[in-house]
Order: C-alpha cells, then structure tokens, then sequence
C-alpha cells in the first residue's frame, strides 16, 4: 500500500518563523484575488513561490528560490523527519474547539491505475499543466495536499501529541481562523512505525488534486527521461502529502452550494417551480435563514431560494429516483448532489450530462450560507439550492467504487495552508545518507 518517506525540511529561519503569521499563505486555488493582492506586498511571503505571477512566473519563482535559500531566508533542517501538523478551529455558530491532528511527509506518487492513492473528483487540464510547470522549474515543494487513511485504533496519534509538546512553531490565526502548529518527529525507530502503519492503508486525497497530478506529470516526464538508470528512489518520485485520520471526529466536510447564476432562455423561476415539482415535493417556507436547519440529515433534501420571500424546502420523490441514469456507480447515484446534478441541472434546467454542467457558466459553487441569499437579492444571481454536507463515509464509499463526485463535492475544513513547510525532490535530496534507512 502506501509508501511514505520523512523529509529534510525547509523552513524559515528561526528569526521570521518567530513571525510566521507574515510569511504563510492561502493554497493557489483558494486564495481571492485581494488576498493576493495584499500577500504579493510582502517580498518574502511564500505565495511568491506557490503562486508566482509574470510572464515566466516559474521562472521567477525558481529565482526567487535561488536567492532565498542563498540568502538563508529558508533554511534546510539537518535531520529528516515526520512533520506533525495541527489545526486548531471553530465552526460558525459552535463554541467547541476542534483540533485536527495530522502529519506532513513525502509519500510516492501514485498512479490513480495502483489504486493506492484514491482521488474523489476530476482535475482541469490547465491547472493541472501550471503545477507541473512550477514544479519542473523549481523542483520544490511548496504546499501539502491533504490524504486521508483510516486507522480505528488511532495508534498514532499518541507519538504525534507527544511531539506537539515541543512546537516549532505556530500561527496565531490564519486567513481562515485557524490555529496552526507545528513539529517534527525526528526518532528513526517512530518513523519507521508511521511507515508501517501506512503500508497497510490506501489514501484517499482530499484536497489538492491538481498539484497531485501535477507531481504525477512531472514523475512520469523525469522518469521517462532516465530511462534505464531509473530506480524508484528519485526524491521525484515523492510529493508533500499532509495525512490525517478519517476516523477521527474532527475531520470537518462543509457543504458547498449551489447558486444558479442565469436560468436558460425563456424560463423564469414560477416556470422552473413548475418543472421541478415533478421530481421534488416543495415545501414553502417564511424564513431563508431555516433552510439549513430545515434540510440537515435528510436525504435528497435541498433548500430553494429564489428572492422576495419565495423560500422552499425540497425533496426528491423516492420513486423518481431510478430515473437517474447517468453511467456511474450506486455509490455515486446515492448522493445528494448527484440528485441535484441530475434532477435540476439536467432535467429542469437542460443542461445535459455532467461534461456539459462542469463546463457551464451559469452555475457558481459558493460555499457561504448567507452570501448565497445575498447574492440573490442583489440580483447576481437567480436562484440558490442549499445542500447538506457530503459525510466522510459518502467520501470512501465513491473512492472504493472507483468513480468520481460531481465537482466541488466536498470542502475538506480547514485548509492547510502555504509556507508552513517547503520539501526538494531535487536529484541529490535522497542522497542524503539519513534516508538510506528509511526507503522500503
């Protein structure tokens, strides 16, 4: 199963690590143009190396790299190890603090054809294409994507809360609210134990399913390229993965909703209510604001917002249900936003098949509950269907079938954040006499 490997990290010296805060930064893909804005004014925050701008922005980011790393701005720890990494954080509306406990660390890059690493949505061909790029030109590491493992006896955790005692250092709260933390464990002996319990797991990724492919490019280029000297044990042949637990309880998955921005030609939303109360009994409502509420843990439930007091509660017919026929797994077919994919996107709305739905434009995934209402108000947008979150067994049960959600299923929170730890899969990495005891 997986192969995991510790990591000569780099991280800022100990100087600016005292001010973290300044230096991390929001993943590429869910940074906002002003948070960019404001992160680009600082010369020495890492999104100038995780989302470089300019014409050859990779070129300018291995530049940049060059001179950080001659500069001693980032500095490569002497011993390699297993990264704990911690974040600390609140959900709207709950005063319960939730920690969720994971680690950072090289693992193979997997083909999706091993079925090791397992993924639960599609990737953008150019996105994807960026992060390959970046990678080749800087051969480092700049953020972790997030994979998941189960291990019902949580025999891990106990070494990962010992090391937490020690922290190397932490954010006070970052872009997202969170409080991250971080150490390493450096005892050969602990490192081989994450190894082995690893071995006997597939990893489910997450979040990050661009830069993971990204390595996956790059790996296949390299590996191409080397021809018969090639071994397997190329630092390239490894991507930054942060692993945390699904069986723990504070592996937090927010719904992502669903706002239609412009209803096709001719159809106006009495018509669209009309055309979905075929499928869906509709229930009105008083007060948008219910809607959560109202649909939480209920199955094929959404919420209908459609502005000036039109509030509706709906909620798939169970005998319609077989009319799904998309060509994709059970698993697949039984979740909520499969429904809504199918039901209102194809059937009410005639956008047909999911090609269609990913390419289309009149549709926003929009994560904020009361930004939805708002956006309708305003008039942004004609329609929002609030929808319940994916749970993480929805999340297994889809990978080990082999297929894919619908996209932007799931919003893993929180996210992990840029600039906390960096790795090289530059040639000489796994030269390092360290490693020797640590490769499979």
């Amino acid at each position: 199963m997986a192969e995991i490997q510790p990591v000569r990290g780099w991280r800022y010296n100990s100087e600016l690590s005292q001010q973290i805060d300044d230096y991390v930064s929001p993943l590429f893909d869910v940074v906002s143009a002003k948070q960019r804005e404001a992160l680009y004014r600082n010369p020495l925050n890492s999104i100038h190396l995780s989302v470089p701008r300019g014409e050859d922005a990779a070129g300018l980011a291995r530049k940049r790299l060059q001179e950080w790393q001659q500069q001693g701005v980032l500095l490569q720890d002497q011993l390699p190890g297993i990264y704990v990494y911690y974040q600390y954080f609140r959900l709207p509306g709950s005063s319960r603090e939730y920690c969720r406990k994971g680690f950072m660390c090289h693992i193979r890059a997997y083909d999706w054809a091993e079925n090791v690493v397992l993924r639960h949505e599609n990737t953008l061909p150019t996105a994807v294409n960026d992060r390959a790029e970046l990678l080749s030109r800087t051969e480092f590491q700049t953020s972790a994507t997030h994979g998941l493992y189960r291990d019902e006896e949580f025999e891990l955790e106990r070494y990962m809360d010992e090391a937490m005692r020690n922290p190397l250092y932490q954010t006070e709260e970052d872009y997202q609210g969170a409080r991250d933390v971080l150490a390493v464990i450096q005892d050969a002996a602990i490192i081989h134990r994450f190894q082995r319990v690893l071995a006997a797991r597939e990893v489910i990724l997450a979040d990050g399913h661009h830069r993971y492919e990204g390595s996956l490019a790059y790996r296949q280029a390299r590996r191409l390229a080397a021809g018969e000297a090639y071994t397997g044990q190329e630092a390239w042949n490894f991507h930054l993965m942060y692993l945390t637990n699904a069986a723990a309880d504070d592996l937090r998955i927010l719904p992502t909703h669903r706002l239609v921005l412009e209803l096709p030609v001719g159809l106006s939303g009495e018509e669209m209510l009309a055309r979905l109360a075929p499928y869906f009994t509709l229930l009105t409502l008083d007060d948008p604001y219910d809607l959560p509420e109202r649909i939480a843990g209920k199955q094929w439930a959404f919420g209908l917002y459609l502005g000036e007091g039109q509030v509706y509660k709906l909620r798939l017919r169970p005998e319609v249900h077989a009319q799904l026929d998309w060509p994709t797994t059970p698993e697949v077919k039984a979740l909520d936003l499969t429904v809504l994919h199918f039901f209102v996107l194809e059937k009410v709305l005639g956008i047909v098949g999911p090609e269609a739905q990913r390419q289309w434009t009149g549709v926003a995934y929009v994560r904020n509950f009361p930004e939805c209402l708002t956006r309708v108000d305003r008039g942004e947008a004609r329609a929002a269907f609030i929808t319940n979150e994916v749970t993480m067994e929805e999340v297994e049960r889809v990978c080990h079938s082999g297929a894919v959600m619908p996209p932007k299923s799931t919003f893993f929170f929180p996210k992990t954040i840029g600039g906390f730890l960096f790795t090289s899969i530059r040639d000489a990495e796994t030269d390092h006499p360290f490693y020797a005891a640590f490769r499979s």
